[in-house]
């Protein structure tokens, strides 16, 4: 499957034929970033708002962050530049594993390197850099999207002026790491995984398909699902539970990469603001722009607590919550209620920028 096939006809691409070096060694000969804009630079090219999308996403954040996008929303295309790119690793449009490698004329499948998340913000910073962007009025992102968030407030601090992760931690748990681990083992483990690829004519990716419905279990939330299925059946022989974690699973499969999904779940083990810069809380001390965070209080994958932490230490800084029994993906299903805190938060940096002008 060309996964590209299903990237938006708006999707922009940028390609650097520069060799881009990687934080854990090595270089990529070069690179490909899929990206899309809505609304326009003012005057004073300070309206700049950047979303980096979760695990799954893409560049086309109207699209699964519908509801956001609007006048008097979250992302307001009347009055800021937005910009949202796709990860380094990913599948859709922005150089990856199923990438086409230069120097060989073949995908990079399971040979693409490994990547962090340090990686994925200097590539935006790169297209930023070519679209003339000096300056971020505010970051924006939950999950692996938060974890860009935050390396962005470490990376550039001259260029970024506020920062709002969502559904994150400072530094990846030995929870998290232990859930991306089972899922990759999931992959690895189908029988018609074979060196790295799915053969083209195997049945369904059924190790990916699992990866998926042991992810949506850490995803949602105990009282979401007996809330939501109880021990209800869909027929004599499946529970609701059973039937809503398959679709999930097949659903992944028609629209992700195996080897992608590997490589970004690799990459966001290796996420921890402090590494090679020092203590933990001093380093969170350090960061300087105004920090919104957005905590789930039902997320049993990055649990409050993280999030909490998150503002304890870090100066200009304080938390909203979102009291749903969702769980992690509370941030993708209210979000008239997300929508209403970007705005709020969006609009106190704007009045600050004005009033200081």
């Amino acid at each position: 499957m060309e996964y590209i096939d299903i990237i938006s006809e708006k999707t922009g691409f940028f390609v650097s034929r520069k060799p881009f070096g990687l934080e854990l060694g090595g270089e990529l000969p070069e690179t490909t970033i899929a990206y899309r804009t809505w609304g326009s630079l003012n005057r004073e090219r300070n309206n700049v708002v950047l979303i980096c999308h979760a695990l799954t996403g893409s560049a086309d954040a109207d699209t699964w962050w519908d509801g956001m996008f609007g006048e008097a929303m979250g992302f307001d295309d009347t009055e800021d530049f937005i910009i949202c790119s796709n990860v380094l690793g990913s599948c859709y449009g922005t150089t990856g594993p199923l990438s086409h490698n230069p120097l060989t004329g073949r995908r990079y499948g399971p040979d693409f390197p490994a990547v962090t998340i340090r990686d994925m913000v200097r590539l935006q910073r790169l297209l930023l850099d070519e679209l003339g962007i000096r300056q971020v009025k505010l970051v924006v992102g939950a999950s692996l999207g938060g974890m860009q968030v935050l390396e962005w407030g470490f990376m550039f601090p001259e260029m970024v002026r506020a920062l709002m992760p969502m559904g994150v931690s400072g530094r990846h748990s030995a929870w998290c790491i232990a859930q991306s681990e089972a899922q990759r083992q999931a992959i690895s483990a189908d029988r018609d995984w074979i060196d790295g690829w799915y053969e083209p004519n195997a049945p369904p990716a059924k190790g990916l398909a699992a990866a998926r419905m042991m992810a949506m279990c850490s995803y949602r939330s105990f009282d979401n699902f007996q809330e939501r299925f109880g021990r209800d059946k869909k027929d004599e022989t499946t529970y609701q539970a059973e039937s809503y974690l398959r679709y999930q699973g097949e659903k992944l499969v028609n629209r992700f990469d195996a080897n992608t999904y590997i490589t970004l779940t690799r990459a966001m083990d290796t996420h921890d603001v402090s590494r090679g810069r020092g203590e933990y809380k001093r380093v969170l001390e350090s960061l300087a722009m105004p920090v919104e965070v957005l905590s789930i209080t039902s997320d049993i994958l990055y649990p409050k607590e993280e999030q909490e932490e998150l503002v304890e230490h870090i100066p200009e800084s304080r938390i909203e919550y979102l009291h749903e029994s969702y769980g992690h993906d509370a941030f993708l299903i209210e979000v008239d209620k997300v929508s209403r805190l970007v705005k709020a938060f969006r609009d106190k940096i704007t009045a600050k920028d004005s009033s200081a002008a």
